[in-house]
Parts: structure tokens; sequence; C-alpha cells
């Protein structure tokens, strides 16, 4: 029996070509969690933030990185799946517990709810997707804002935080925490801006600048270690400096901050140390992960003594 050897080598290359092309379709699937999600827990009447980013590792695998109510966002190794829930473990960071804490979850409507579950509670949370918070014009500038009056808190409104002890005064001019205690936050709040800061602490101080209230600027005794995300001058957890310009502690710091959107760019006393990187989402100690909405500058009082000699803000102007 005959065969048409080339029509059959054909057929044969075609079939292989499509099967191809299907099973590199699935490999390129977009699994619906992926992106960057904002949380909202629930436990009794506290709410408290969040925040979940959910990447695609190679041709199927799910990984990520989570940041609680407290540190740092810290990576998840493997997100496994079952229709539209899911589920990953993280291990502990600063907190107490030594198993990993687990978050289960599930997608509906392009909402995400579950729970986080520890040792001794399974907490339900709420999530929706972040906001890119990216403009198509460029900012305009407003006029100066001094956010320090001379001698009183004018414009200042403390912020609950595991430490009961009031530690904020004004004294001549100076913002200074003389001890660990509550946290304090500005009345006002603000969607882009500029700020520039001058403040010193004393040897083995931390501390930190939150902006919007959600992105911790990171203020610490830190002179002559190597440039760290959870270090002087980096956005905790998220973007690390360039370079450690810090000077030694009990001297006066500068730093000029410019966020539009997520962009940031950060100036330590002179050197330029962050380029218009985007900051991926809130830092632990956030007072909320509602990004789509303005926030107020949030000084961390809870960790240890500083001062501030200057905070001026130039706000982006009313449209």
């Amino acid at each position: 029996m005959k065969t048409n050897a080339p029509k059959f080598r054909a057929s044969i290359f075609a079939a292989v070509v499509v099967l191809g092309f299907a099973t590199s379709a699935r490999c390129q699937e977009v699994s619906p969690l992926i992106g960057r999600w904002d949380i909202t827990m629930t436990q009794g009447e506290v709410e408290f933030p969040a925040w979940l980013e959910v990447r695609k590792s190679g041709s199927k695998t799910l990984v990520g990185s989570f940041c609680g109510r407290v540190g740092s966002a810290r990576p998840i190794g493997k997100i496994t799946t079952d229709g539209d829930s899911f589920r990953f473990a993280i291990p502990p960071q600063w907190e107490s517990q030594e198993d990993d804490f687990v978050v289960e979850g599930t997608l509906e409507n392009d909402m995400l709810s579950g729970l986080y579950v520890t040792s001794d509670a399974n907490i339900p949370w709420t999530a929706v997707r972040a906001p890119t918070l990216k403009s198509k014009n460029p900012v305009q500038w407003g006029e100066p804002i001094e956010l320090i009056d001379d001698d009183e808190l004018k414009g200042w409104k403390e912020v609950v935080s595991g430490n009961a002890n009031h530690g904020w005064v004004c004294c001549d001019g100076v913002l200074i925490n003389e001890k660990p205690g509550q946290n304090i936050a500005t009345e006002a709040v603000f969607t882009d801006f500029k700020l520039h800061a001058e403040f010193r602490y004393p040897k083995g101080s931390n501390s930190g600048i939150y902006l919007r209230g959600r992105y911790e600027f990171q203020i610490e005794d830190s002179f002559g270690e190597a440039a760290d995300s959870h270090r002087i001058g980096g956005i905790y957890g998220h973007l690390t400096p360039s370079s450690n310009a810090a000077k030694e502690h009990d001297q006066w710091q500068e730093c000029d901050i410019e966020l539009v959107g997520r962009k940031v760019t950060v100036h330590l006393n002179g050197e330029r140390i962050i380029d218009r990187a985007e900051i991926p989402g809130i830092t632990g100690g956030a007072i909320d992960s509602h990004e789509s909405k303005p926030g107020p500058i949030y000084l961390q009082g809870d960790h240890g003594p500083i001062e501030f000699r200057k905070l001026t803000l130039i706000p982006s102007a009313k449209k």
C-alpha cells in the first residue's frame, strides 16, 4: 500500500504545532488572583490592614508577598488553588507564634474574602484590588505647610498603639518624642506631596515617617551598615536605598521625600537614595489599607525617642 509521505508528515507537523500552541496557551493562562490586594481584617470591633501580592512563577506556580499588621512584607513560597479557593502559609516574623500563619480565601466578583488562621484565632478578612494610583497629568504644587507649631501639638492627634504612654511634646518649635509611647498623625490628609524633614535620634533608637499613613520611611540608628529596606532611608520591607547616607546618632539629619501616586523619590542628607521607585503596597503599622484615599503624615512613637525640628510639606494643588 502506498502512502503519501509528504502529506502525512505535513499532517503530523500541523498536529504538533496545534498541540504546542494549545499547551502554550494553557501555560500562559492568567489566574484572576494575580495582582495586588488591599486587605481589611476584623477582630472583634477592631479593623486592621494587611496587603497581598500574587505573582506567577514559571508556567503555573503562584507565589507572592504578604504584609500583615506588623513587620514587613514577607515572601509566599507557593499559593495552592482549588477552583476559586486558595491557601498559603507564611512564617512568623516579629510575632511570638511558633507555627506558620495560614491564609485561606475565596475569589468572588473580583473581591477576596477568607480567614487568617493563627494559633489562637481565625480572623476574617476581605480584600479589594489595590489601585494603580497613576495620573495622566503632571502634578501642580501648592503652598508649603509647616506641620510643627511653636509650642503645642496643634494639627496633630494621637493614634492608638500598643504603648499607652503619651510621649510627644512640642517645645521651642521642636517636636519631641521623649520616650516610647503613642504614635501621632496630622489631622490633615494628603494625596501627592513633597516633605522636608529634619530629625535626630539618640544611640540605638528607631522611628519612622508614614507617608499617607501607609508607607513607612524608616528612621533607625544604622550608621555605617549596609543599605537595607529595613534600615534608615528604606521604605520598610519594600524599597532598599541605593546607599546608607545616614549620619551618626545625635546629629541633625535631613530628608526630602516626594510621593506622587506610588512613585517615591528620597534624598537623605543631600544624597538621592531612591529615585522614582514604585511602592507596591502598605507597610506594617499602616493606619489602614485604603490606598485610594488621602492620608496623614504619621510619626512612629512607640519604638524609640526622636526629635523633629522641621516638617515642611508642599501638597499637590487642588484641581
